[in-house]
């Protein structure tokens, strides 16, 4: 939200001698006025520590401005587990872990799991990538994701299906999302886990920036036939 207000995520600063961390904020505020509302939620710290704002700040110190944090203290920012068959989907700032989920959703019954990771790259239409960030609408994703993933498991006959989304910044070799399906069959799973990165792709309202050495872009998409019928 900060970086948002001030259109920029980090900047160098001088301030005079016998200057607090309050009067850093103060400083910012004065230029940009919308940091006003949420200065009762921002936390200031120094130097990666959190201290009182009465601190006076030093020659090189690193002063950050930290909004609540999301999603809490687990790893799940979002989640929903369809039950009884287990289908599983979720939101995440964290690394995506494939093993555990396949230890997740693989049950004896199953023969195949196959899965689909998206991977970010260094480059795109002849530009260097430096990195990406994702953000999405976070309650309407989570909730077609599932509505997604239930209707796949039942056009393809699958015992289960997870789909996960990478949100916030990814470096390069980052999985972004993965979308896994276990099947008594090969044929079910491979068609299910295609079936589920084709339609989160055109339907989940999720959007991905990507960062290059000269500048950043928004990634245009497009919205699937069924989505734009319904307007």
């Amino acid at each position: 939200m900060v970086k948002d207000i001030v259109s920029a995520s980090e900047a160098t600063l001088t301030m005079p001698e016998g200057t607090v961390l309050s009067q850093v904020f103060d400083h910012y505020e004065t230029q940009f006025p919308a940091l006003s509302n949420l200065k009762s939620s921002v936390v200031l710290a120094r130097n990666q520590e959190f201290v009182p704002l009465s601190t006076h700040i030093q020659d090189q110190d690193e002063i950050a401005f930290l909004p609540p944090v999301s999603g809490g203290t687990g790893q799940w920012i979002k989640q929903i587990t369809l039950e009884p068959a287990g289908h599983f989907f979720a939101l995440t700032r964290q690394p995506i872990h494939a093993d555990e989920l396949r230890n997740q959703i693989l049950q004896d019954q199953d023969g195949a799991i196959c899965t689909f990771e998206g991977v970010t790259r260094n480059n795109s239409k002849g530009r260097t990538t430096r990195f990406l960030e994702y953000e999405c609408y976070e309650s309407m994703a989570i909730k077609l994701m599932a509505q997604i993933g239930q209707e796949i498991a039942t056009e393809h006959g699958i015992t289960r299906i997870a789909i996960v989304h990478r949100l916030g910044h990814l470096e390069i070799g980052e999985a972004s999302v993965l979308v896994m399906a276990a099947a008594p069959h090969r044929g079910a799973s491979f068609d299910a886990t295609r079936a589920g990165i084709d339609r989160l792709k055109k339907t989940v309202p999720i959007w991905k920036k990507e960062f290059f050495a000269d500048g950043e872009v928004w990634v245009d998409g497009e919205w699937d036939n069924n989505v734009l019928a319904q307007q």
